[in-house]
Order: C-alpha cells, then structure tokens, then sequence
C-alpha cells in the first residue's frame, strides 16, 4: 500500500489556500499540488503546466466525456478539473497529493475518496478578503464584487470539511496545516 494520501485545501477567491500549499510543499517533501486544468485565461506570470493546464473549452469538454478528471466545476464561467492522472503520478511517487479546489470539487472527490482529509480555508473576515482581492491587482472591480458575492456562498459549505483553518496568521495557519498533514501520515501507517 502506498503511505500517500489526498488532502484537499479549499477558501473563498483570495483566502489563501493556494499560498499556504505552495509554503507547505516549500517546506516538505512528501507533499506535491496537482496541477488543474481550467479554460480561464492566462494571468500575467502564470506558467501552462506550473499553475494549470490551460486548455480550451471543447478540449475540456472533450476530457469529461473521456473521464478523465475525478473532479471539475464551472466556476466565473470557467472549468476547473483536476485529473485523475495527476492525482495516480504524485501518490505513485511518494507524494500527498494536495487538491487546490473549491467546495464542489471537494465533495465530489470526498465521494470518490472518502480517506482524502479536506480543509478549509477561512479568512479572518470579508472585509480582509476584499483588501486581499485588491491588493492582487489581477482583476477588476466589477469581477471582484462578483468574487465578494460567491466568497460567502463557499464559505456558507465551510462545515462539510474535516478542518477549518482561519487565516489570520499566515504563520499560525501554516503550522496548523502542517499537523493535519501530520495526522495523515499518522493515519495512513496506522492503516497499513
């Protein structure tokens, strides 16, 4: 049996699950992110293949009715997937297999892998959240009212997760992640 597991990490747009996994795997070895697909563009900085796979919709299309991906949604008019080979390759190599993805991804990967430990995300309050939006610089007003809108329909999901971490502290939250990794680890040997 492998000693690898799935922890799934989700939050409202600009809650900062995507920051604490990418510190968490700058800290560890046995953790990696998939890499999703998603038809939304381009942002500057953003690497095809690092970030996401960015395809086109009827590519993405395509790969649903091929399933491929263990979980997808449409989020701002956009897909979002992860692959179920992406998910295989990481754990084949020793990895926990990190899902940055949003509430409904989640609950369709916790149907398929009800082992897989799910966290969620949790700003210390809106108002944090909008100046967190803001200070990205990636998107406009009128999309960040509408991320404002959706925020308290992901948050209002928050206790179908395993763990709620508030990130308040980035430090505090980190660390708090790190245990529940942790206690993957620990369950999984125990499983064996």
């Amino acid at each position: 049996m492998s000693s690898s597991g799935i922890l799934i990490l989700s939050a409202p747009s600009g809650g900062g699950k995507t920051s604490l996994a990418r510190a968490l795997v700058g800290s560890r070895d046995d953790v990696a992110i998939t890499v999703s697909h998603t038809t939304r563009g381009q942002r500057p900085g953003e690497e095809n293949g690092v970030h996401y796979y960015f395809v086109d919709k009827p590519t993405f299309k395509t790969m649903i009715a091929e399933n491929q991906f263990i979980e997808y949604a449409t989020v701002f008019d956009n897909y979002y997937g992860t692959s179920i080979e992406s998910i295989e390759k990481l754990i084949l190599n020793g990895k926990h297999a990190i899902l940055d993805i949003d509430w409904q991804g989640a609950k369709n990967v916790r149907k398929k892998y009800p082992a897989a430990i799910s966290v969620f995300v949790m700003p210390p309050s809106t108002e944090v959240l909008e100046q967190r939006l803001r200070r990205r610089k990636q998107d406009s007003d009128q999309v960040i009212a509408r991320r404002m809108k959706e925020a308290n329909n992901e948050i209002s999901h928050k206790d179908e997760f395993d763990v709620i971490i508030i990130n308040d502290h980035f430090d505090s939250a980190l660390a708090e992640l790190e245990s529940v990794v942790n206690g993957l680890k620990s369950a999984i040997e125990k499983a064996e």
